[in-house]
């Protein structure tokens, strides 16, 4: 969430950005500056009231203390007046800074200056591919088929559990699955990240404190009973360890890992591109999370963007990372790079991680603050994806398919204790 004061100082800077992004409501700008004028005319007169209340109060009892008891009534009935005028600006006061919260959740962060603007996915750059790709030519299968002719997936069986997008990993699949996930973890604390094993349930004020509500409320799964949601990545749990937390300078930056499932709705998803693996509703993902003062945040997404990089040219597939334009960069973040897999089978790229920081705006949600020089200031959060499992697996089985079966990348063998699954 953006700071009003940043609004009202840097209102064209905001606009430029919005534009970048495409947003429409650029009004949201000015009716933020609006509210909150109106919240601190009522602030300062509401204040005046209550003062004006006390010095009545002081006056009644030093009349009391004089005997002067008409006098000490008089000025007891102003002070009703007084308490009717306080509770009618209390409750103004309170609708205006709601409505003023209800304005800033509905405006994106804006986009860090090398942000360029843009629609949609055709307007990314991309700023490094791995190789040149092609497709494996004639007898190739996507993973999907790979899949039950090893008998390492089922997707029917999954379909009669729970329905479309869960699938059941079977023998050597679950073991490559379990196999790939420890292999991200222990890269990650090997890089200095310290693992969490968060709960895989979170509550309204996390889901608002990473801003996947109210933006993305539709996509997560609730749980009515209990006011809770699915967690859609371990990022929410995880950063949210941090809410109304004031950190000390010495302690960051704060570098965390986590492994969970992750649950997403994907209303509307149908198509060619969410067979098998591409688009679930339930898969597994290792996350890394980082909390920065502000002046280190970009270097520390570079250093992000080059861990995961890392763990691509460890498995040996081809990869592509792009700059995300301002209309394809999530609701809170000032910038992303997207990391994408070649599916050679099915000839398409694959996304399997997104690296952003925020800046300040979960933080400003969040209330996460550092203290520092004798002042206290708002954090940078920062996270991403190392890795998302089910596109990571489909691009494995489809690029390394071969006539006696799917050979395995040697760091992933290391991992798994085989080396061919046929």
């Amino acid at each position: 969430m953006l700071q009003v004061q940043f609004l009202r100082d840097n209102k064209e800077r905001v606009l430029e950005g919005l534009h970048k992004r495409n947003f429409k409501q650029t009004e949201l700008v000015g009716e933020a500056v609006s509210v909150d004028d109106e919240r601190k005319k009522l602030q300062f007169q509401l204040d005046q009231n209550l003062a004006e209340m006390n010095t009545i109060s002081k006056e009644i009892g030093l009349l009391m203390r004089e005997g002067k008891k008409e006098e000490a009534e008089a000025a007891k009935s102003k002070t009703s007046e007084f308490k009717e005028n306080a509770q009618d600006l209390q409750q103004k006061l309170k609708a205006a800074e709601a409505r003023l919260l209800e304005i800033l959740y509905l405006i994106p962060n804006i986009p860090y200056e090398k942000v360029v603007a843009g629609n949609g996915a055709d307007d990314n750059e991309i700023i490094y591919q791995s190789h040149d790709v092609e497709g494996l030519g004639e007898g190739a299968i996507p993973h999907w088929e790979l899949a039950k002719k090893y008998n390492i997936i089922d997707f029917e069986l999954g379909v009669k559990i729970a329905g479309a997008g869960f699938p059941v990993y079977l023998g050597k699949g679950a073991r490559l699955q379990r196999a790939l996930v420890q292999y991200f973890l222990d890269k990650n604390v090997d890089a200095g990240y310290m693992e969490v094993n968060p709960p895989h349930v979170v509550n309204e004020a996390s889901g608002y404190g990473t801003g996947q509500l109210p933006d993305k409320e539709g996509q997560m799964y609730f749980i009515n009973e209990d006011n809770l949601y699915l967690i859609p990545t371990a990022e929410v749990p995880v950063t949210n360890i941090y809410r109304d937390v004031i950190l000390d300078e010495k302690d960051l930056p704060i570098k965390n890992t986590a492994f969970s499932q992750c649950y997403r709705r994907e209303a509307g998803s149908y198509g060619a591109h969410v067979r098998g693996l591409n688009r679930l509703h339930q898969f597994e993902k290792v996350e890394i999370v980082r909390i920065e003062k502000p002046e280190n945040s970009y270097a520390a997404l570079e250093g992000m963007v080059e861990h995961v990089k890392s763990i691509l040219v460890d498995l040996e597939l081809p990869f592509r990372i792009l700059r995300l334009c301002g209309g394809d960069t999530g609701f809170a973040a000032a910038m992303t790079y997207d990391f994408e897999v070649w599916s050679a089978a099915q000839e398409m790229w694959l996304e399997v991680s997104s690296v952003s920081n925020f800046e300040t705006f979960q933080a400003n949600r969040l209330k996460c603050r550092y203290k520092g020089d004798g002042k206290t200031q708002l954090v940078h959060t920062l996270n991403g994806s190392a890795m998302a499992l089910p596109r990571i697996m489909a691009a494995l089985l489809e690029n390394n398919q071969t006539e006696n079966g799917i050979k395995l990348p040697a760091k992933v063998a290391e991992y798994a204790k085989f080396d061919l699954i046929n």
